[in-house]
């Protein structure tokens, strides 16, 4: 069997698709095929393609289909289950030379059995043949790990992080999260701009007001008051102020045993090599965290460290500055800000990058116009792919928290003013991405959408889009439900030949869908919730939320201001003691077919090994 490295170098060879093993590090280099003008090159660690194996197998029901090269789904579905961050952007941006990567190392692990696979186009998903990739791709990824030089070395946690991707991802609320019981004393921020400096981050001498005692005519005396209080006068002194990053710096030398971050929000809107100066070398860390590199202080700086900490400290020790170990800067970045300044490669590779993914998870917001709500979701996911088909670019797309609505509802005036306004000004300034149009051959203006007639092109160009109107809500339960008028539905039905629920009643709609779930789980007793759940999610059903973990119904309460939120799913147990939920908005309304799709759905799957029928 050849090697890794060997076997990508050979397969390179016959491939529009480069892809090579670094000599020394643990990533593969590869490539698209250049057929746009000149081949580009990227680098994908072997941990990255290690857990987006492991997300494929997770989810092995959904890419077993996907053997034979196909755009629109490998990148969708990337998009969905990758969880990797560095997979789940090319999976985008570069689909065919990532799916053509992971192909190669399927091949490489289970040669010869698949050497007549063409990479390019197709990959083994058998389950047995990504267990056995995993687990040789581990022991190669293993013989990259490097050795510790101490039994007390720091955490693993990168002290110099940016987070970055599309405008609205929630970079900042991830920040947050993380730092999720951390005290305010020990979190520090600022936001850069095009006016940022040295002294603005780090501090400088700066005009303040002060008072002096009011001295006499010559100055031997001060003047008092008859009551004997002494008077006393305003004057301008200079004194040295502090700014976020001294604060940070000054505080975990306090605090030595807490962790102390700085937060910079927008940081590539700033000339970070004028912000950081000098500081620049600091963010060289050895492996306990600690500068590898100290600095001079300045005479300004040096006083006032000196002044406030003691000369002693460590903080100003031989009038140097050195970072320590608990001090963690922490930045945020929209790839699509326009930035007047570009970060250098020095300043980058200081840095640990983490790519914030557009998730697509706010299913509950709506696009009000005239009375009629559009979904969110399929608005903001059409816009992007129109985005990225025109631009080949994730920069401009519009993030889960683009916008704030509130109660989950997107108004006529946000819609234009502030989603339709960005898209007109900064997206499709040359036309680009066919958005603003009514048919394929009217296009519509912005000025447009203002005035008499504006609502009506509001609604042209979302049925132009395709954007999906919101489903009617339906409370069901386990009664019958009120079909499109006031009748009711007497129809009654047998499940796997049980005509009546435990306590003898005839099924109602909502019983028999939660009843299918529980015939499947118990058929299926070896998968966890969230694999059934991506399998009944993967067959479309039109029945909202069919099925939840606890994790999913948690994030849909917490999204929602439905008062009703949490009846809209009952609680199953799966054989192995987890829970699922089962959505309880199972009916036929006016405008969705809930039920009918179900049956339908269920039919079509003879192999989930349930059977209803009319009675």
């Amino acid at each position: 069997m050849k090697d890794l490295f060997s076997f990508l170098n050979n397969a390179s060879d016959t491939s529009d698709f480069k892809a090579k093993l670094s000599e020394r590090g643990g990533f593969i280099t590869f490539s698209n095929s250049g057929r746009r003008g000149g081949i580009k090159f990227f680098q994908i660690g072997l941990d990255n393609i290690l857990q987006t194996l492991k997300d494929i197998l997770n989810h092995i029901e959904v890419f077993k289909n996907l053997t034979e090269y196909e755009e629109t789904p490998w990148r969708n579905n990337g998009s969905e289950y990758f969880t990797d961050p560095v997979a789940n952007a090319n999976s985008t941006v570069q689909t065919k030379p990532l799916f053509s990567t992971l192909s190669k190392v399927v091949m490489w692990a289970n040669q010869p059995k698949l050497d007549d696979i063409d990479s390019d186009t197709e990959i083994c998903l058998d389950k047995e043949a990504i267990e056995i990739t995993i687990a040789k791709l581990e022991d190669v990824a293993d013989s990259f790990k490097p050795l510790k030089k101490s039994l007390n070395i720091a955490d693993d946690n990168s002290r110099q992080q940016i987070y970055y991707g599309a405008p609205g991802t929630g970079k900042s609320h991830r920040i947050k999260e993380q730092l999720e019981g951390v005290s305010k004393e020990n979190i520090f921020r600022i936001t850069f701009h095009p006016d940022s400096d040295y002294s603005t981050f780090v501090g400088a001498y700066k005009p303040t007001r002060s008072q002096r005692p009011l001295y006499g005519l010559f100055g031997k005396e001060t003047v008092r008051l008859k009551d004997g209080e002494d008077l006393s006068e305003d004057i301008i002194t200079y004194k040295f102020i502090p700014q976020a990053f001294l604060n940070a710096y000054m505080q975990a030398y306090r605090r030595p045993d807490e962790n102390v971050y700085l937060i910079i929000e927008e940081i590539n809107r700033g000339n970070c090599a004028q912000i950081f100066g000098d500081l620049f070398q600091l963010l060289d860390r050895d492996e306990y965290g600690v500068s590898e590199y100290t600095i001079k202080a300045d005479a300004d700086l040096k006083a006032f460290l000196e002044d406030e900490m003691g000369e002693d400290n460590d903080a100003i020790k031989d009038g140097e500055l050195c970072l320590p170990s608990n001090l963690y800067i922490y930045a945020t970045m929209n790839t699509s800000d326009q930035s007047l300044f570009p970060i250098d490669s020095a300043f980058k590779r200081r840095w640990d990058w983490e790519y914030e993914p557009i998730k697509y998870k706010n299913t509950n917001w709506v696009i009000d116009i005239q009375g009629e709500t559009y979904s969110w979701v399929s608005f903001q996911k059409e816009i992007n792919r129109r985005i990225f088909e025109s631009m080949s670019s994730e920069d401009k797309m519009l993030g889960d928290y683009f916008v704030n609505p509130s109660n989950g509802i997107i108004t006529e005036k946000m819609l234009l003013n502030k989603i339709l306004f960005y898209l007109w000004n900064d997206v499709c300034k040359d036309g680009e991405g066919d958005i603003f149009k009514v048919s394929d051959t009217e296009d519509v203006s912005f000025s447009e959408l203002y005035g008499d007639g504006g609502k009506q092109k509001l609604v042209g160009m979302m049925n132009y889009l395709g954007v999906e109107l919101v489903q009617e809500d339906i409370d069901e339960d386990d009664e019958n439900e009120v079909e499109d008028s006031d009748k009711k539905d007497n129809t009654r039905y047998s499940i796997n030949g049980e005509v009546a629920d435990e306590n003898g009643k005839a099924w109602g709609k909502g019983a028999l869908v939660r009843r299918a779930v529980e015939i499947y789980c118990n058929n299926n007793a070896q998968d966890t919730a969230a694999q059934i759940r991506d399998i009944w999610m993967s067959a479309n059903f039109v029945i909202p939320h069919i099925v939840e973990t606890d994790e999913d119904r948690e994030q849909r309460i917490n999204n929602s201001d439905d008062p009703k939120a949490k009846g809209r799913s009952k609680e199953i147990k799966l054989p192995n003691g987890e829970s699922l939920h089962v959505s309880t908005q199972v009916g036929d309304g006016k405008k969705r077919k809930g039920f009918t799709d179900f049956l339908s759905k269920i039919k079509s799957k003879p192999e989930w090994g349930i059977d209803i029928q009319e009675l």
